[in-house]
C-alpha cells in the first residue's frame, strides 16, 4: 500500500466527513433547542435531492443554482412540521415525540416510493463534472465542490447562531423557555425557526450530493443514521461538536474501509462511537 493511496483516502474522507458534519447541524440545532430528535431528518434530505432533481429535469437547472430554491421548500417544510406536529407534542411523554418523528420518516419514505418509485435517479450533466490532480492526489470536483459549500453554510450557520440577536434568541431559548419568555422571546417562533433552519441545513448537503450521488427515496438512511453518531459523539446540541465528529467519521469510514475491509466501515464506526461514549457519556463537546 503506498503512501499516495493513504493520502487519496484521507482526502476522500474529509470530504465526505464534512457533508456528515453540515447534517448533523442541522438535527444537533433542532435538539439543542427542543430536545426532540427528527427521525425524519433523512428523509428531509431525501426531498431536497428530489426537488434538486426535478428542477433539473424540468427546468434545466443546474444543482449549484438550485441550492436557494431547494433549502427555501425546506425551510418551509421546517417550519410546517413545527406548527403541524411538533409543538402540539412538546409536552407530551418522550415515547410519543420519538414515534411522531419516527412516522413521518416512514411516511415520506413511502410516499417518494409511490410518487417517484424506487428507482435510482442521477443527474446527468451537471456543471461539476470531472477532477483535478493536486501532488498526484485526484479530487473529484463535485465531491470538492459540494464540501466546500457545506463548509460554507456550516460557517454561516455557526455565525447566525453565535453573532446575531436572532442567533442569540434561539440559544436563549434553548437554556431556559420560560426566562426567555419574560424577556419578550416568543419560544414557538424560535422552534419554528430552528426546525426551518435545521432543514435548509440538510438541504445544502442534499442538493450537492445530488452532482455526484444516486438519488432514490432511502438514501436519506444512512446519511441520517450517521448523523445520530455524529451528534451523539459530538455532544448533544453543539454545533462544533457536529462539526469535529462529522468530520472523524468522514476519516474512520475511509481509512477503515482501506486499512481493513470496506464491510465493516460501519462497524468501525460505530465501534469508535461507543469508546468515546464510555469515556465521555456527554460527547466530545456535550452540554447536556
Amino acid at each position: 500500500m503506498t503512501t499516495e493511496i493513504v493520502l487519496q483516502t484521507i482526502v476522500s474522507g474529509l470530504l465526505m466527513g464534512f457533508i456528515y458534519a453540515l447534517v448533523a447541524a442541522g438535527l444537533s440545532l433542532i435538539f439543542g433547542l427542543m430536545e426532540i430528535v427528527n427521525f425524519a431528518h433523512g428523509e428531509f434530505m431525501m426531498l431536497s435531492m428530489y426537488a434538486a432533481f426535478w428542477l433539473y429535469t424540468f427546468f434545466g437547472l443546474d444543482p449549484l443554482f438550485a441550492i436557494p430554491v431547494c433549502v427555501a421548500l425546506l425551510f418551509g417544510l421546517g417550519v410546517a412540521t413545527h406548527y403541524g406536529i411538533i409543538r402540539h407534542i412538546l409536552d407530551a411523554p418522550m415515547m410519543v415525540q420519538i414515534t411522531a418523528t419516527f412516522g413521518l420518516a416512514i411516511f415520506l419514505r413511502s410516499l417518494a416510493q409511490f410518487l417517484w418509485s424506487p428507482d435510482f435517479r442521477t443527474i446527468p450533466d451537471p456543471i461539476v463534472a470531472g477532477r483535478i490532480e493536486v501532488m498526484g492526489i485526484f479530487i473529484g470536483v463535485p465531491q470538492l465542490v459540494a464540501s466546500f459549500g457545506c463548509i460554507l453554510a456550516f460557517a454561516f450557520l455557526y455565525l447566525f447562531i453565535s453573532r446575531t440577536e436572532t442567533g442569540m434568541a434561539l440559544q436563549a431559548t434553548a437554556q431556559d423557555r420560560e426566562a426567555a419568555s419574560l424577556m419578550g422571546i416568543q419560544p414557538d417562533r424560535m422552534y419554528a425557526l430552528g426546525w426551518g433552519i435545521g432543514s435548509a441545513c440538510v438541504a445544502v448537503a442534499g442538493v450537492l450530493l445530488t452532482s455526484y450521488y444516486f438519488i432514490f427515496p432511502e438514501v436519506g438512511l444512512i446519511f441520517a443514521l450517521i448523523a445520530y453518531v455524529a451528534v451523539a459523539m459530538g455532544g448533544f446540541g453543539s454545533l462544533i461538536g457536529a462539526l469535529v465528529a462529522g468530520v472523524l467519521i468522514g476519516l474512520v469510514e475511509a481509512l477503515g474501509g482501506l486499512l481493513i475491509d470496506p464491510a465493516y466501515k460501519y462497524v468501525i464506526i460505530f465501534v469508535m462511537y461507543l469508546g468515546i461514549v464510555l469515556v465521555r457519556p456527554k460527547g466530545l463537546f456535550g452540554r447536556y
